[in-house]
């Protein structure tokens, strides 16, 4: 009898089952994709193995299985309503990458079924597609299943293809829910619309490579490619309808309904609100886990509309606080042992979330009583579509994702115009779609020239060798493959062995020659593509031919400059956890050999001592000079060992681990120094702000770190020569003394300009008209600043009644115009604000301000006095 399983046992056994068989298995990859630009997010267990199945990129093992995490949100409209959509899922997957093929695929699924879980066989179907006998065979010769339960499905069901290329037919395996979920029809089977039948494993047999021609070509090495929903499968053993009566979502969403006072079950709209939170938390959590960070773009943006989302499902429920933080740790609870980076990372989702949700408090109030608004003014003109203008300002200006616009809109029968909408978001998708080109791609593609080169690998030896001996692959300018390189050729030139770094992981590639018998070829970049190295330069000297042996030799000097970087930067990253926490993650980085920059998430200012502590600790460790260990192991050891990973990176099963004594251990494929002392001395030279929750801090070590003090020196001695101070001790003191003597010349001219302008009042007091009843003054005085205007202005109007002072002053680069009027002037209409606003518009200015007093600015030094005529024009008109 099939036992009741919990969701992360049935993880934990599918991994185990086929580690027995000799799988690599291993927990997830990033949700992030790594090298895809097709991909937002992953969305299936073989995403992330795709170069793996393309073979341009070799496997950790040609036998693997995984427990992926994933993100859709096609449906997401869906999601809360029904009882198996969801935006976040596991998938579990074995795959074959040219070794075993459908026998082992069915043995072994069938096998962990019916063994491992228990399912009974007499609930068990099985479909294949209509033409694949071979599969047909297996089921019924090999495994036993009688033939009344293996159901052939034609191409729609049971045939995966996109386009050309490699593609196969599929066999999936069902479960019988029994007679009460039919439909009631005698042709019920798999493959029927309704309930009774559900599938969870789909076994994909890429055995063909479709051409141009629509044929179907046998591959030579056919692959396997299957994927079981963890989540429909927990279903199946725990006997529930819905995904989210399962224990684990179930746990989560108990917590919903505990914050929210909100039974489930009770009610429809309020279950839908629980779903969608439940669901919404959980897919938050993980995207956070996995570094990414709420925006109005890519990826970001999927994270910034989910959280919004069940942020305003929250308020439908009643709960007015700020909640989310609370569900994640329940969420992480309930998928810690399987997922430690999410307790790792506790405090850091939980602070970018809290920063989130604030934000989204903050605005959607505002936002909600103006789409209200909208509403109100669409009914009351009998309209039904919300223009795509004004959902964007609601997107743009009040953080409402354009779901929730909709969503919101829905429950009253209006709907938005989504094509106005798009449009005035082409700007941000062509920022989003730019920040997935990966910018190191490559410029060449493997053309049929170059096809065998696929077969080609480039053995790295520069960890420890600069200097090494191979032979010269190819030769490809402009895209075409040579035969041979002359002198000025600028090409690319691919060995069978280099000592060449080749640019990743954030660090620039090494520098240096390739010397053949007959040329010199000078080496500006190098980059990595699938398994080949590929030398960028110049042919300096002679030609350079195929086939030919070259020693390729890097700029030691360049490489070490490098190094120092490198290992500043480790010691940056632990030093910075130390100074402000465990929450920091590295969110980017650059090295070069002239400097190193750094990219951290934190979301507060970094103080100038914090900054100081930070600076002292990395140089304390390099003056401790330290021994750095580089070695390779399985990622599971390295992790054991603390060290730390990066958001979003791909790991093989086999790392290289960087240990900095017992101060600093991180997985990383890039170049480093033997001892902390190398680094000489590292020197902070920038740090701020370059997005919500994202800082950037800039140093320099060892040689440039010493320019840069030098260069201090230099700039600190013209200072001493400029405030005539013997040493630096002095310097501070006569700077306060210059200060204060600017002070002290300041108030000075301050009160002549103040006795000069004053000494104007008669002469201004003497071009008094009456103007409509209005006593008014206006005029031009020199060289004085605004404050002093308005002084003067107050002391005129002190000396009218009904009066009205408009001036305007000239200070050398600008007009300043000051306006004021006394309460009687006000009461009869008067306006200080709009009269300044229409005169300094003659002089291409403008300003603005209270009916007694305005102020404004203008560009058209020539206009002063002839703006001053729109006074006279204004109190005419009154």
């Amino acid at each position: 009898m099939m036992e009741k399983m919990g969701l992360n046992e049935i993880r934990e056994k599918f991994l185990d089952f086929f580690k027995s068989k000799e799988h690599y298995s291993r927990m997830s990859y990033s949700l992030v994709p790594q090298n895809d630009k097709s991909l937002l997010l992953i969305n299936a267990g073989m995403a992330p193995m795709k170069t793996y199945f393309m073979g341009t990129e070799v496997p950790p093992n040609k036998r693997m299985a995984t427990c992926q995490k994933c993100i859709r949100t096609g449906d997401i409209e869906n999601v809360g309503i029904t009882a198996r959509h969801a935006t976040f899922f596991e998938m579990l997957g074995n795959f074959s990458f040219g070794d075993y093929f459908k026998r082992e695929s069915i043995k072994w699924g069938w096998e962990f079924v019916t063994e491992w879980l228990d399912m009974p066989e007499e609930k068990l179907w099985v479909t294949v597609y209509e033409e694949d006998d071979e599969a047909y065979e297996i089921w019924e010769k090999e495994i036993g299943v009688p033939k009344e339960r293996i159901v052939r499905l034609g191409k729609e069901d049971n045939f995966w293809e996109i386009g050309t290329g490699p593609c196969g037919p599929c066999s999936e395996i069902y479960f019988d829910r029994g007679e009460k979920f039919s439909c009631g029809l005698d042709t019920c089977k798999p493959g029927c619309d309704c309930d009774r039948f559900i599938e969870f494993w789909n076994h994909v047999f890429t055995q063909f490579d479709k051409d141009d021609e629509g044929n179907y070509n046998l591959l030579p090495n056919p692959n396997i490619d299957t994927g079981m929903g963890l989540e429909r499968v927990a279903c199946i053993m725990q006997n529930v309808d819905s995904i989210f009566e399962i224990d684990t979502i179930r746990y989560v969403l108990d917590e919903v309904v505990e914050l929210s006072g909100k039974p489930y079950g009770n009610n429809r709209k309020d279950d839908i609100s629980i779903r969608i939170i439940t669901d919404h938390i959980r897919a938050v959590t993980f995207m956070t886990a996995d570094g990414i960070m709420p925006s109005n773009e890519g990826r970001g943006y999927v994270l910034r509309r989910l959280l919004r989302r069940a942020a305003r499902h929250g308020k439908l429920l009643g709960i007015e606080k700020q909640f989310l933080t609370e569900l994640v740790d329940k969420v992480i609870q309930i998928s810690k042992d399987a997922y430690p980076e999410l307790l790792e990372k506790r405090e850091y989702i939980k602070k970018v979330l809290e920063i989130e949700e604030k934000r989204f408090q903050q605005t959607i109030d505002s936002g909600i009583e103006i789409l209200n608004g909208h509403i109100e003014a669409m009914r009351k003109d009998g309209i039904n579509q919300l223009s795509g203008r004004d959902a964007f300002v609601l997107y743009d200006t009040y953080g409402f994702p354009l779901d929730l616009t909709k969503e919101i809109l829905e429950e009253m029968d209006i709907s938005v115009d989504e094509e106005e909408f798009e449009k005035e978001m082409s700007v941000q998708k062509d920022r989003a779609r730019q920040a997935r080109k990966d910018q190191n791609e490559v410029g060449w593609e493997f053309g049929s020239e170059l096809e065998k080169l696929k077969t080609e690998k480039t053995e790295f030896v520069g960890y420890d060798i600069y200097e090494s001996q191979g032979e010269v692959l190819a030769i490809i300018k402009s895209g075409l493959p040579m035969e041979e390189a002359e002198k000025d050729d600028e090409v690319q030139i691919i060995m069978d062995s280099t000592p060449f770094y080749a640019e990743s992981g954030g660090q620039l590639a090494d520098k240096g020659w390739i010397k053949t018998p007959n040329g010199l070829f000078e080496v500006s970049d190098c980059r990595k593509k699938n398994n080949l190295f590929i030398h960028y330069g110049t042919v300096k000297e002679g030609n350079v031919g195929i086939g030919e042996m070259a020693i390729s030799k890097i700029d030691e000097k360049n490489r070490m400059d490098t190094a120092r970087n490198h290992t500043a930067t480790h010691l940056l990253h632990r030093a910075l956890r130390n100074v402000l926490g465990e929450h920091v993650e590295q969110a980017g980085s650059l090295v070069t050999p002239d400097r190193l920059r750094f990219d951290f998430t934190h979301f507060d200012n970094v103080k100038e001592n914090q900054l100081d502590e930070v600076e002292a600790i990395v140089n304390e460790k390099v003056m401790e000079a330290l021994q750095i260990d580089i070695s390779e192991m399985e990622l599971e050891k390295a992790k054991e060992l603390g060290a730390t990973a990066l958001f979003g990176e791909k790991y093989g099963n086999i790392v290289r681990v960087v240990k900095v004594d017992d101060y600093s251990t991180e997985l990383c494929g890039g170049t480093h120094l033997d001892n902390t002392s190398e680094v000489g001395m590292f020197k902070i030279i920038a740090e701020g702000g370059i997005a919500a929750g994202v800082r950037r801090i800039e140093a320099v070590t060892g040689r440039k770190a010493y320019e840069y003090v030098k260069q201090a020196e230099k700039e600190m001695q013209k200072v001493m020569e400029l405030v005539k101070a013997n040493s630096q001790n002095e310097v501070e003191g006569k700077l306060v003394q210059i200060l204060e003597d600017l002070k002290t010349t300041k108030k000075l001219n301050d009160e002549f300009k103040r006795e000069m302008a004053d000494s104007s009042i008669d002469e201004l007091l003497g071009g008094l008209k009456n103007v409509n009843g209005f006593n008014v003054i206006t005029g031009k005085v020199e060289d004085i600043d605004a404050e002093t205007l308005r002084e003067l202005g107050d002391k005129i109007l002190n000396k009218l009644e009904n009066g009205l002072v408009v001036l305007v002053s000239d200070d050398g680069e600008k007009l300043n115009y000051a306006a004021m009027a006394d309460k009687e002037a006000v009461s009869n209409g008067i306006h200080c604000g709009k009269i300044v606003k229409e005169v300094a518009k003659i002089a291409s200015g403008g300003g603005g301000g209270r009916p007694n007093m305005a102020q404004a600015g203008a560009k058209d030094r020539s206009m002063a006095l002839a703006s001053l005529e729109q006074v006279y024009k204004y109190i005419d008109n009154i």
